[in-house]
């Protein structure tokens, strides 16, 4: 197992990329935390390895709550995925100041507290830990309607180079991983939509949208030690979208 002996917690994984992160580490041999603002409604089937803890990660209390639990309830915390994120949209002359904000503090002050915290409790207790947070191909690329997710997956990715250079010389990795469209809740509407799903699929070079697991085989490698010589790298797993 590619993960045994490794404590992690996953943030936005009641369902979509981070369920299928925080199922695949378990299956791995991990210790997992779930975390989401969404009750997990399979949480009693998680076992002795895997434990759900509800939070808001805009918020730095609770998301700095979720390692003093996972510590508490696994005794470390050797991996952290910043997943949690929203999708809100609209044109960028219309946005209102609430969606704006609303986008900017789950989808990046929430991967900075989870990114803080994390590092802090690696460096006190001398932990050659991995640090994995959810970038975008938007955080390359614009996408009308998106000016608000594409800037905080932007400053994911910025936020990663940065940090990766300053936690580098105590063996704490930091990298991203930037999803193409994958089949999630969050691209449903595109799913359903015929036109919507041929355009994506036809802008793609694979020729079709992801699945979760594309995403969760990312994360395994990047929590496992097969990945310690790479860190500040944004990991893009998009079909070969941002190859064009």
């Amino acid at each position: 197992m590619r993960l045994q002996n490794k404590v992690a917690i996953v943030t936005g994984a009641s369902s979509g990329l981070g369920e299928a992160i925080a199922q695949m580490f378990l299956a791995e041999g991990a210790k997992v935390i779930f975390s989401d603002l969404n009750e997990y409604v399979k949480k009693d089937s998680l076992g002795e390895n895997g434990l759900f803890v509800q939070a808001d990660v805009s918020k730095k209390e609770e998301v700095e709550n979720l390692v003093k639990i996972a510590v508490e309830k696994f005794g470390s915390l050797d991996v952290i995925v910043n997943n949690a994120g929203i999708g809100l949209t609209g044109e960028v002359a219309e946005m209102s100041d609430d969606v704006w904000q609303k986008v900017i503090d789950v989808n990046l002050n929430g991967v900075f507290y989870g990114l803080r915290s994390a590092a802090k409790y690696m460096k006190d207790n001398k932990i050659k830990g991995s640090i994995i947070n959810m970038a975008s191909i938007l955080g390359r690329v614009g996408f009308r309607t998106a000016s608000a997710y594409c800037a905080s997956k932007g400053g994911v990715n910025q936020l990663t180079r940065a940090a990766s250079l300053e936690l580098a010389p105590f063996s704490i990795r930091v990298n991203s991983i930037a999803p193409g469209f994958i089949k999630t809740e969050m691209t449903k509407g595109m799913q359903d939509d015929q036109a919507a799903n041929a355009a994506i699929s036809s802008a793609t070079p694979l020729g079709y949208m992801g699945e979760p697991n594309d995403i969760a085989y990312a994360a395994v490698y990047l929590a496992s030690d097969e990945s310690k010589y790479v860190t500040g790298s944004v990991l893009y797993v998009d079909g070969g979208w941002t190859a064009q």
